[in-house]
């Protein structure tokens, strides 16, 4: 069978017909049960030969082809804060990109000593009870260690670890560290050995206080965190909220108790003059739902059908894995902010993949009203004028972030075709392996990364940690529109050696489409930031430096 035969049937398994001749491609969150496909994924060690000719195959040629098939398919230590400090400076981009470094660097650290405390406890012969004993006495020395580093000062010294990365990498994937089990092993094997390569963690909820959470475990509210959430508020507390200094407080992360009120600040939506917020709300809320009235019974318009009708096929798809969104009121309420938003903006209407950029200013938005976990929190028990505060506030935060980002939904979806090419050219000069490994497997980036400018990597990440990285997008200047680029190129490199052990079209397209994300937390997050960070410097602010 020829290599076009593997793709057409790859794609044929992997997507579901809905109507309007739509294709939906699940994600890393959504994965469809395939029991060929799964049992190819975890066969690590037992894959059939690939069977792409040598010939180029027939590929699609237009965009609308590409898109017909996937449309739709913190706080860790004061080195963040000392990044973004130097963000609002102008200083010599090797001193930017050494401090980006020296995040990435600790937490390499720090993956290290638990992957050697991981070893110790998987190697019965050469321990005992003492030693296992002295093994856990170990974790509050390095929990110490760790607090003692984000105390100390970054050294601003130049070093070689500000310069590209040997062979033609910029950023090194932290998926490199080595693993403890060989590479050819049995299904039961490679299972256990994929559990026994991530660090011990707790289980955290999908959504429940995001925020507070952290997957190394640390207690909810540390001191630190403490002195942060104080900053936080006395910015907020003046009559005037400085923007700029909520914006660099922001970056690293929003403490739950005040991201309600900070990313309405920052999307826009409410003026900085505290005064005049009370009566902005009152205005905006009653103007969303005249619209309702003036508008939503024309759902069922014969010229608005249509809309209607993808809308209400797509709520109950998102999020499914959280009892939250599959609530009759909650389902509803996501109806008419996007049927709304869609009649409102005619040039792009509903596009598959809106729907996924509601919810997380719902989530935060609950959480203003709410003290408990929200991820299986019955929305009924709040009073009617809080549901309708919370349906008009997410309207209008999400139509402020849509305003910057329209031309990804408008007709032919120019911004994601935009966006889709740079990071091909973005990974081609930062990991030259990775991209040469997916031209010889005729990969397209277009075919998985579609999806993560349209949902902005909602479906590659768990929710939680999309609220972390948008509190970084609403801090960052373009932030959904432009440091998204630099975040989505910093995500593949991460998953380099996984890209690199796949040898055949399918095992790729199966790995990016299912990204084993769902342990991330804000340790996680932050280096990911940390990392297009430094590709933002090196590329966005001296385009010229790293040309070929």
């Amino acid at each position: 069978m020829s290599g076009d035969g593997n793709k057409k049937q790859f794609w044929k398994r992997n997507t579901a017909k809905v109507p309007g001749n739509i294709q939906h491609v699940y994600g890393a969150q959504h994965p469809p049960f395939d029991p060929l496909l799964h049992a190819n994924l975890i066969k690590a060690g037992n894959k059939p030969p690939s069977t792409t000719t040598p010939g180029k195959p027939k590929k699609a040629t237009t965009f609308q082809e590409f898109e017909s098939i996937t449309s739709d398919a913190w706080d860790v230590g004061d080195d963040d804060d000392e990044l973004l400090a130097m963000a609002a400076q102008n200083l010599n981009i090797e001193v930017v990109m050494e401090t980006a470094n020296k995040v990435i660097e600790n937490h390499s650290k720090l993956q290290e000593r638990r992957q050697q405390q991981m070893d110790k406890m998987t190697e019965p012969d050469e321990k005992d009870g003492e030693e296992a004993h002295e093994v856990e006495e170990e974790e509050p020395e390095e929990e110490e260690e760790r607090e003692e580093g984000a105390e100390t000062t970054t050294d601003l010294s130049f070093s070689s670890e500000a310069l590209p990365l040997s062979d033609n990498r910029l950023v090194k994937s932290h998926s490199e560290a080595p693993v403890g089990s060989p590479k050819e092993v049995g299904i039961e094997q490679a299972a256990l050995h994929r559990q026994q390569s991530l660090p011990h963690r707790p289980m955290i909820p999908l959504v429940a206080r995001m925020a507070d959470q952290n997957t190394s475990g640390t207690p909810a509210m540390t001191e630190r965190e403490a002195s942060r959430l104080d900053k936080f508020r006395q910015v907020l507390a003046g009559p005037n909220t400085d923007l700029e200094e909520l914006r660099k407080l922001s970056w690293s992360g929003i403490p739950r108790q005040v991201r309600p009120i900070t990313w309405k600040l920052l999307s826009g939506y409410l003026p900085a003059n505290a005064e005049r917020r009370e009566s902005t709300l009152q205005r905006k809320r009653q103007e969303y739902f005249g619209f309702i009235e003036q508008y939503y019974d024309s759902r069922n318009d014969e010229h608005h059908q249509d809309t209607y009708r993808q809308i209400h096929i797509d709520i109950p798809r998102t999020n499914p894995l959280i009892p939250l969104f599959q609530q009759a009121s909650v389902q509803e309420i996501f109806e008419r902010i996007l049927f709304i938003w869609a009649i409102r903006h005619p040039a792009s209407g509903y596009v598959q993949g809106i729907n996924d950029l509601v919810t997380p200013f719902f989530v935060v938005y609950v959480f203003e009203y709410i003290e408990e976990e929200v991820e299986n929190f019955n929305v009924s028990s709040l009073q009617e004028e809080v549901l309708r505060n919370i349906e008009a506030d997410s309207f209008w935060c999400m139509s402020k972030l849509l305003d910057g980002i329209q031309d990804n939904y408008t007709f032919a979806q120019p911004g994601i075709q935009r966006k889709v090419k740079a990071l091909e050219e973005l990974v081609s000069r930062i990991d030259e392996m990775v991209h040469r490994h997916m031209q010889q497997y005729e990969v397209e980036y277009l075919q998985f990364a579609f999806r993560w400018m349209n949902n902005l990597l909602m479906r590659e990440l768990p929710l939680r940690c999309t609220i972390r990285l948008w509190d970084t997008y609403q801090a960052e200047p373009e932030g959904f529109s432009h440091f998204h680029l630099y975040v989505c190129a910093a995500f593949l490199v991460r998953w380099r050696k996984e890209i690199l052990e796949e040898k055949d079209f399918q095992g790729l397209m199966i790995l990016l489409q299912n990204l084993p994300t769902m342990h991330w937390g804000n340790e996680e997050v932050s280096v990911l930031l940390a990392e297009a960070y430094r590709l933002k410097f090196a590329f966005a602010d001296a385009p010229n430096h790293y040309k070929r």
